[in-house]
This record gives C-alpha cells, structure tokens and sequence, in this order.
C-alpha cells in the first residue's frame, strides 16, 4: 500500500478528463480474439473510447495475472505507478473492480488507499444487497446485458453523491462533466466507511427496545421476520448479521431517514464528508450526465429496472410508512413496487416495509417465500405493525428523544477520536462539526498513521492468519499534535490531541485515561454483536 496523489483544479485551470477510472470486469470473459468488449462489465466515465477502456483493464488484468506469480494466495490490492495509483477490489470469484487516480505533482492530496477500496467494496455491498450477486446474473443471462444496464444505472446514482460544483476543494475532478468526484481524503481520516455508529440507550430504553423488536419478529407469522431500528442517524437495534446490517444501514441513511426524507437530498454527509457536510449540493437528475428516469428500461423494454439509489426515491406516506416515488405515482399498486433486498447470510429475498415516527425509522424484512405476493406479505406486516406495534414505537420513539443528547452527544472535551471494532463492523467517532478544528497537519499525520497501521495489518493478515496483532503508534506532527494509533484484540482506536502538552508521557496519559473511560464501555457494547446491543446496554445499567 501506499499514498496516492489525485488531480484538482481550480480558477478553470486545464487538465485531464480522466483523473479518475473505475471499472468492473469479468477474467472468465472476452478470452477469445475479437471478444475482448465481452468482459467489460462497466467502465467509468462511459465516453472513454472502447480501445482506452480495454487498455486500463487490459493493464489491470496484467498486473493482476503478475502479481499471482509472487502471491498466489493473495489477492492483490494496489499498485503505485509514477503516474497513477491502481486500487484493485476481488468482489467475487474472477470479477475485479478496480479504481485507477492519476497523480498531480503540482498540487498534492493525499489519500489512504484502504478509504478509496472502500468506495468499491461498499457500491459493490449495495449492488448485491438490491440485485444479488454478480456471477449468479450472468450466468442467468450470458449476455450480460441487462447486468451492464443495472450496473451502470446503480453507479451513476452511487457517484453522484461524490460529486460537487466547488472548484476550490481537495478531490478529483470529472472535467467531461464539468462536476468532480469527492472521493474519501485525507480529511475524513477520523471516519469510517463500512461500519454502523450506534445509539447508547439506558437500561429501561433498552428493555423497551427489546420488546418492539420481539413485536417485530413475529409481524410476519411463523415466517422470520428481521428487523433494523434507528434513532435519527443511529442505530438503536437490528436482528440482521453484521454484513448485512451495514448495508441496510448505510442504505437508510442515505435514503430513508427522517435527515435525508427532510432535506430532499442525501445525509450521506453526514457519515462522510464532515468538513465538507455544509457545502454539499445535490446533483438532479437532469444535471447527471448519464441520467436517466426513475426507472430505466432495456432496448427492448423487456426489463424495468428500479434505482433505489435515485435521489428523493422515497416519502413518508400519511400512516407513517415509507414508499418510493414509482409507489406514490400510483397508489393503488403501491404494494407491487415494494423493493427487495438480498440478505448476504442466508442468502435469500425480502421484501421491505419501512415505517417512520418522528425521528425513529424502523425497516421490517419479510421474505419473498413466505408468501403467495407482495401484496399478501406486506399487507399482513403493515397490520401487525398499525395494530400492535405503534403504541410501542411511540414509547420508544419518547424515551429516546429524552436521552438524547443531540449530535454532539458523544464529544469528549480536548479529543478528537475514532473508535473501530472491524469484526463487528461497529464505529464511535467525534461529532463531524468537530472534525471541522483540525489542522490539515494533524489530518494529514493520521491519514499517514492509518496507512502504516492497514500496511502492518495487511502484512500480518498474509504472515498469520488468524493472529491479531497488537501495535500503537504515536508521532508528533508538524504542528505539535499528537497522533496517535492503538490497535488490541481486533479493537481500533485513533486520536489526535492538538492540546496536548510537551511531552510523550502527557499523550500517554491522555489515552489511557480516555480508553479506561469511553474505551472499555463502548467495547461492552459491541461485545455481544449488533443484534444484542439493547440487552447489553440492560445489563451494564
């Protein structure tokens, strides 16, 4: 691994319109000579002539057969050229997405190249959560036509939530456009993506949340019903795996909450951005260069493909559940466009129904085989949920509200923090707005700080796997802060103190004295797994 440098512009200043490459790709296709467009399954910016776009895969596939020779077992993960970084992602057998950001001398930006695979890693989570996976598609459909068609409706939607209209900004400019790609920097070093941040409820609360998730359960019958609950941005409780529980809960900040439903654009911001939140302007539809309707069809109009990443798809119907646009234009079939999700874990389809009271979003998976329709399968939920469950929701909906501290609740006074469990895919992390006082310097020497810690991880990952390896970390930066890295027992915790006194033995005090008090409580709260959370919180109070 290494840091990589990205194109910016700025004052109209002329540069290349291709500072950023994404592609997805197909090892087991395009084999023979002629054939070689079969195994392009997207390509980012779309424009790019066929021969440019086989000459980035056709480098990548090269890179990817060499690097077999000197690792077998290892797949590989990024390649650093004079010119460009190229950020390779395995997302299932023989399908490679890869990420190719040139490099600008002139104007440096520093990127951590574990942030940028998790771009990949997460719009490929996403894709399968909504149409499952990809070789299973194109084995259904050799031709892969209609995987090329929901692939590049879902990317268009995915990367316009990276794009902005400030010329003066740290990012990757899409020229062709006239947009450009904020893609994770150096300024969201105390973020992470692909994990949950989750609301700490006290003992009653969490009772409470107990007994409408058993509601919950059993609102679809004797079929299994999971469920997903959010306070505002937070997760409060879910019966789904880790996996699968990120993805839903990525998907309803994004799109569902009452942040995102109120502002008609996304709060992905919110996880993200931190710096930036207060600039972002949403990209329409019509301002997109590759957008489409809300639906969009094959040639032949034989396949009606939804876009569950579409800006504004969902609103709050008058008795409190959710329902996308394509639902809304026509009431009376608004029960057929409920969307399916595909869970990772047991690998089957569910329908889902999702319900909203004031500020608490709570998602209830059905499955598709559980019954004859969707009509019969959301109808019998949307009623046990009205009947027996609202009054419920309301108490808890209560509760919550007046236990919580608002956004800044988890801000420690003199600290600027991340809290990571990447087993159980969970994160506790300063209030964005805080992130804001940082010094670039102090952004800049974390940034540096979780390359080296995902290098060592990686190359003990490969020497043992199986063994955790515990380090910490602890340099001065430019500016006098201290930034530090503790990695034990799988746990992660990364710190910038810009306060903080001369000395290594201040700094060191410092830790310990925030991990002996926030560290090993959020550790008992994530200790039992996302879907145990409230009955930890109970029994720690």
């Amino acid at each position: 691994m290494g840091l990589s440098t990205a194109v910016a512009a700025g004052g109209g200043g002329a540069a290349s319109s291709e500072a950023v490459k994404i592609c997805v790709f197909d090892l087991r296709r395009g084999r023979q000579e002629g054939q070689e467009l079969d195994k392009i399954l997207y390509f980012y910016p779309p424009e790019l002539a066929f021969s440019s776009q086989l000459s980035v895969i056709g480098l990548s596939e090269g890179l990817i057969t060499f690097t077999r020779i000197f690792s077998p077992n290892a797949a590989c993960e990024v390649i650093e050229a004079e010119r460009h970084s190229h950020i390779f992602y395995q997302a299932e057998p023989d399908i490679w997405m890869v990420m190719v950001v040139e490099k600008n001398k002139e104007l440096e930006v520093i990127w951590r190249i574990e942030a940028l695979r998790s771009v990949l890693k997460e719009v490929h989570s996403l894709f399968m959560m909504f149409h499952g996976p990809i070789r299973p598609m194109l084995d259904k459909e050799p031709s892969g036509e209609l995987l090329r068609t929901n692939l590049s409706t879902f990317f268009t939607d995915y990367l316009s939530e990276y794009q902005k209209r400030y010329p003066l900004d740290f990012c990757c400019w899409d020229f062709s456009a006239g947009k450009k790609l904020q893609l994770p920097s150096f300024r969201d070093t105390l973020q992470e993506k692909g994990s949950v941040q989750m609301l700490t409820v006290g003992r009653e609360a969490a009772i409470e949340v107990q007994s409408l998730v058993r509601v919950l359960a059993s609102s679809a019958g004797s079929a299994q019903c999971h469920s997903l609950v959010l306070f505002h941005d937070l997760l409060v409780s879910t019966s789904l795996s880790p996996e699968d529980a990120v993805n839903l809960y990525t998907y309803a900040v994004l799109r569902m909450t009452p942040r995102a439903l109120s502002s008609g654009t996304s709060s992905w911001s919110y996880l993200r951005k931190g710096s930036t939140a207060a600039q972002t302007t949403s990209v329409s539809a019509s301002e997109q260069p590759y957008a489409s309707r809300d639906t969009s069809q094959t040639e032949d109009n034989k396949y009606l493909l939804p876009r569950p990443l579409k800006q504004s798809k969902w609103s709050k119907g008058k008795d409190g559940f959710l329902v996308t646009n394509a639902a809304a234009a026509d009431v009376r079939n608004s029960i057929s466009h409920a969307p399916t999700v595909w869970l990772q874990q047991s690998e089957e389809r569910m329908y889902l129904c999702a319900y909203q009271h004031k500020y608490l979003t709570i998602i209830a998976l059905i499955p598709v085989a559980s019954s004859n329709s969707a009509e019969q399968g959301i109808s019998v939920v949307k009623q046990q949920i009205l009947e027996n469950a609202s009054l419920k929701i309301s108490e808890v909906e209560e509760r919550l509200s007046k236990g919580w501290g608002g956004e800044n609740a988890y801000h420690v006074a003199g600290y600027r923090y991340l809290l990571l469990d990447g087993d159980r895919s969970v994160s506790r992390a300063s209030p964005p707005i805080k992130l804001t006082t940082l010094a670039k310097e102090s952004l800049v020497a974390m940034c540096k700080v979780r390359e080296e810690v995902d290098l060592e991880k990686s190359r003990a990952k490969w020497d043992d796997e199986g063994h955790e390896k515990d380090l910490e970390v602890c340099i001065r930066a430019k500016n006098n802060a201290w930034v530090i890295a503790r990695v034990t027992r799988g746990k992660e915790l990364y710190m910038v103190l810009e306060k903080g006194g001369e000395t290594l033995l201040y700094a060191s005090d410092a830790m310990e004295k925030f991990s002996n008090r926030y560290v090993l409580q959020w550790d008992f709260l994530v200790g039992l797994g996302l879907e145990d959370a409230p009955k930890a919180l109970s029994l720690r109070e």
